[in-house]
């Protein structure tokens, strides 16, 4: 019987300006903009959380305290609601229970790119283990309150790597990474970066949610170690692991995608969410 991927740890990117919601993002992290009660990046602990994640290292813009005091329990608003009589919205407002949470900032005057987080988190990862990578402007709704992330890990074979796909019309893939499948053997051959809608390999996108191995994780580190012109893309690597017969799964999504990074996307999460709320 094969095993699934342990994971415990998850990097979460959130360092990014937020330049297609300027200018609410001038004041307030994209990660942090409401969806409901809760800040977007919320949803996305909130899963790792319930697929048994008890270590999450954000890696934030150079400055940027948000998460931190969000994640941190506010001592003053306990106290108010203990003496208004409201304790039943404490709970509310702690941090989660049993959760290590460490910030690593990124300076956005150097290098940059989805592969940049991890390399940046790598030396404080241990030999052989394997780690969640997610963004923190998107998420995937299930109803029935079940992870994801979970789903990802049980179908990822230990020390091996994964993925989250969705499939999306035939019009839309150019907006996205699309999953190339080899011809022969039907596995992952490779993520094409917004190909035109006629040379798309497939209509399945690549989420940006990993399950990824130490190798994967090392490789990442000494991609971005290289001084290159441009972004430092984690596809790249993540391909080219393939290329080199590296096993990846590729794991449909059983909840709705939500993608908060635009206006249009975020409206919509926010009509799912509250809609739920209200049934």
């Amino acid at each position: 019987m094969q095993l699934m991927a342990t994971v415990t740890k998850a990097i979460i990117s959130v360092a990014g300006w937020g330049t297609r919601r300027l200018p609410i993002t001038k004041a307030i992290d994209k990660c942090m903009l409401p969806v409901g009660n809760r800040p977007i990046v919320d949803y996305v602990v909130r899963d790792c959380i319930k697929a048994g994640i008890t270590e999450i290292f954000f890696v934030v813009n150079q400055g940027s305290t948000q998460l931190q005091q969000y994640y941190s329990d506010n001592a003053r608003l306990n106290q108010f609601l203990e003496y208004s009589g409201q304790q039943d919205l404490i709970e509310l407002a702690r941090t989660p229970h049993n959760i290590t949470f460490h910030y690593i900032e990124q300076d956005s005057n150097q290098k940059y790119g989805t592969a940049v987080p991890v390399a940046l988190v790598f030396p404080h990862l241990k030999k052989g283990e394997s780690v969640a990578v997610l963004g923190g402007d998107d998420f995937i709704y299930n109803t029935d309150n079940s992870s994801e992330l979970a789903r990802l890990t049980q179908a990822t074979p230990e020390g091996e790597n994964g993925l989250l796909t969705t499939t999306v019309a035939p019009g839309e893939v150019s907006r996205y990474g699309v999953i190339d499948f080899d011809e022969d053997t039907g596995l992952f051959a490779g993520i094409v970066e917004k190909p035109p809608v006629e040379q798309a390999p497939s209509n399945q996108i690549n989420l940006g949610k990993y399950i990824l191995n130490y190798d994967l994780l090392r490789r990442t580190y000494e991609y971005c170690q290289l001084n290159l012109s441009g972004e430092y893309y984690l596809i790249g690597v993540i391909t080219q692991a393939a290329i080199e017969k590296a096993p990846v799964t590729v794991v449909p999504v059983v909840g709705e995608y939500l993608d908060c990074g635009n206006v249009h996307g975020w409206l919509r999460a926010n009509e799912v969410i509250v809609n739920r709320l209200a049934a």
